[in-house]
């Protein structure tokens, strides 16, 4: 029997209060668009309006954030893990990030003030490239940890950054402790978007950096002429991207909030657990956590960005991989005129559930609640391209994780 998708209205217990939206502001957010501006490499990445499949579906529109395209490294993580670790230099420096473009931090001035850092993190794949991109940019060095399964293109993609890379025989969650270990023996620097208590400044600064993506969206949609999306969808992992993207749009629109879907893999969906047990507690999922969602697959969430989505999000949902899988063959294959987006398992889940919602009449009271029909400006992300480029072509070209 088809595993259903799960979601759960947002009805846990609001403390606004708790949650300082200050640092996704759009002041603040600004200051990491214009730290990733500052790059020779940066280049705005497309916002693609799919018309015909908006039509096609009974939608005002579908607007997808295409993050294959950022920096050359075909997934947006590498936004979180930049701004953190220059966040982490300026604050070292005693200076605002403001004062301190690409140019200037691997001046000589710089490095001699700093000496060698070396940054760590535990990583699916996406992040962690990210991070040894940055840390070889700034001619710094990076330690990657990866958890067992972890595609090995990805490993070696990191690994031809500079990193010391390697993957573990642990799941997500205990490579970022084996992370946070080596960091602590070797004099190292955690760069990791799980926050817990006492780790928090380097989380939400990466929050920050994700917000980059908010901030161009939201002027790219301008430009089509849509002012405010009545509705987002956010992948979710352990939060962060979801809290970042959240918390600036919370920011920017107050009461008038697009209504905000969190979702996330069946198999790792902490969050939906979470909002389901409606204490506001975070629930934790353990064990291996087998999903074609790779980047979505993290069992204990970032207790920063928890804080932005139960206050400010409007459902949790839990996807089966199915929903992934048929959102990158919709994406990969458009209608006539539709761009095409290559997007990977985790970038296109939110679009497959777009399409199942739309489509299938068992989602009805879904949809419904959403209030989802021709007057809808929906917004996405795709967070990452053919990463994998054996498994994207099993699942496009050959079926794999069909319905």
């Amino acid at each position: 029997m088809k595993e259903k998708i799960n979601w759960k209205v947002n009805t846990l217990p609001h403390n606004k209060e708790e949650i300082d939206l200050e640092f996704l502001s759009e002041k603040e957010i600004s200051k990491a668009r214009d730290f990733h501006a500052s790059f020779p490499q940066y280049k705005e990445t497309p916002l693609v309006a799919l018309d015909k499949l908006s039509e096609y579906l009974g939608l005002g529109g579908i607007y997808i954030k295409d993050e294959s395209y950022r920096f050359g490294l075909n997934a947006f993580k590498v936004l979180g893990g930049s701004f953190a670790m220059a966040q982490y230099m300026a604050k070292r420096l005693g200076k605002d990030i403001s004062e301190l473009p690409y140019e200037k931090l691997i001046s000589e001035e710089v490095r001699k003030a700093l000496g060698d850092i070396t940054f760590v993190t535990a990583t699916d794949g996406n992040h962690g490239r990210g991070v040894a991109w940055t840390a070889n940019k700034l001619r710094q060095k990076s330690v990657v940890y990866m958890p067992k399964g972890s595609s090995l293109t990805r490993l070696e993609n990191i690994r031809k950054e500079g990193a010391d890379a390697s993957i573990t025989d642990m799941n997500y969650d205990e490579a970022v402790r084996l992370a946070a270990k080596y960091a602590a023996e070797h004099n190292g620097v955690v760069v990791q978007d799980t926050a817990w208590d006492g780790y928090e400044d380097i989380p939400a600064w990466i929050m920050e950096g994700y917000g980059t993506m908010g901030l161009e969206a939201l002027n790219q949609l301008r430009s089509y002429g849509v002012e405010r999306p009545t509705h987002i969808f956010l992948q979710a992992g352990v939060g962060s991207l979801a809290g970042g993207v959240q918390g600036f749009f919370a920011s920017v629109f107050g009461e008038e909030c697009p209504k905000t879907t969190i979702v996330e893999a069946s198999e790792a969906a902490c969050l939906y657990k979470s909002a389901v047990a409606n204490d506001g507690n975070l629930k934790v999922v353990d064990g291996d956590m087998p999903t074609i969602m790779a980047g979505l697959a993290c069992g204990e969430g970032n207790i920063i960005g928890w804080k932005v989505l139960k206050n400010y999000s409007s459902l949790f949902v839990s996807c089966p991989d199915y929903v992934a899988a048929n959102g990158m063959r919709v994406l990969g294959n458009p209608m006539k005129d539709d761009t095409k987006v290559v997007s990977g398992e985790s970038g296109a889940v939110t679009l497959g559930l777009i399409y199942e919602i739309m489509t299938n009449p068992e989602y009805k009271e879904l949809k419904d609640t959403l209030e989802l029909d021709e007057n809808s400006k929906v917004l996405l992300f795709s967070t990452e391209g053919d990463t994998d480029p054996d498994k994207y072509k099993k699942i496009v070209w050959e079926g794999e994780c069909g319905k």
